[in-house]
């Protein structure tokens, strides 16, 4: 069976691991008050051009969309997301289960249009009933979005630029962000990033980590008074805060995570153009790891013997819309074998 279902089913990358192995009889703080954690902390800001970023580790992604959101909210504020914006479609009412609702807005190609989120913004102050209502506190994006698209940097200063205007957070959700900065195209850096989001994740979980995701807050105004406390009363707290840390400090050695990261792409880059070659229909044109397919049902259902894939959507009964992913650990083996069979 071929695995292109997501870019999370392997489990880490070797130098992860062996730097567990070299590590693991080491007694350290705990917390994420340890040595490692502090070192992955320091390659993060450098990386990110920002030596006054407050940085956090915590285990996943919905626990970490969650603790952002709901710790930088107040309670009678939402979140604005993209209608498909990961926490507006997948993950299980975890924003609003923390009381704050997400306001979505329409998606063009998986992103938020910056006029349309200044003119609902703009239209809810204008209401004389607004203090009835919830006030849009938050813009939650992510890059790469949940269709595999990206953000350009004039879009992205557009965002930001009306956040600033309101005084609200951007909060760029980067489960995929290695995948999104090593793009073909992409004018958008990490240092863009870490400049015009107020609050963002560097993504491990599904870029060559066993689990981990790095928030990085643009400076300490930013980051809620306590948020440590606030990740722990989430469950996002890990005792052994080494864990993660180990990982982010290897990721963020030596380029690692941006050289996984293209990985991903260009083997992405390598399936894309044979389904090209072979007339596929693409549902969307998408830069980063994440293929869109439009399949026949009959020629979906022969590939599924053969094949883990994503059911995306339905465009009519005849058809279905398929994701395939690539990951840091796709090997050129595991795409020709693919190519084969299609």
């Amino acid at each position: 069976m071929l695995f292109f279902e997501n870019d999370y089913s392997e489990g880490a990358h070797v130098k992860i691991l062996e730097r567990f192995l070299e590590t693991n009889n080491e007694k350290t703080t705990p917390y994420g008050s340890d040595v490692y954690t502090e070192s992955a902390k320091q390659k993060i800001r450098a990386a990110c051009e920002n030596p006054d970023a407050e940085i956090y580790l915590l285990g996943g992604g919905t626990q970490t969309n969650k603790t952002v959101i709901s710790s930088l909210l107040k309670p009678y504020e939402g979140v604005i997301s993209a209608v498909t914006g990961h926490i507006n479609g997948h993950e299980s009412g975890a924003i609003e289960n923390s009381g704050h609702k997400v306001l979505a807005l329409p998606h063009h190609n998986g992103k938020l249009c910056a006029k349309e989120v200044k003119a609902y913004i703009s239209a809810f102050y204008a209401d004389a009933t607004a203090e009835h209502m919830v006030f849009p506190g938050m813009v939650y994006i992510s890059h790469p979005t949940e269709y595999g698209t990206l953000y350009t940097l004039d879009e992205l200063s557009a965002l930001s630029q009306v956040c600033r205007e309101y005084n609200i957070p951007l909060f760029l959700d980067g489960a995929r962000l290695g995948y999104g900065l090593c793009a073909n195209g992409t004018d958008v850096t990490l240092p863009d990033v870490a400049r015009l989001c107020d609050v963002f994740y560097i993504g491990g979980t599904k870029v060559g980590a066993l689990c981990g995701e790095a928030v990085v807050f643009r400076n300490r105004d930013v980051a809620p008074i306590h948020f440590l406390t606030h990740i722990k009363q989430n469950g996002a707290l890990f005792a052994k805060g080494r864990t993660v840390g180990v990982q982010f400090d290897t990721l963020f050695t030596d380029g690692l995570y941006f050289e996984i990261s293209q990985n991903a792409v260009d083997k992405a880059q390598k399936l894309k153009d044979a389904l090209a070659e072979r007339g596929y229909e693409f549902f969307i044109d998408s830069p980063t790891n994440q293929i869109f397919v439009t399949l026949e049902n009959a020629r979906l259902a022969e590939l599924e013997k053969e094949v883990r894939m994503s059911v995306w959507e339905k465009p009519d009964e005849g058809h279905t819309v398929v994701r395939f992913a690539t990951s840091w650990a796709t090997a050129d083996a595991d795409v020709d074998a693919l190519i084969a069979l299609l």
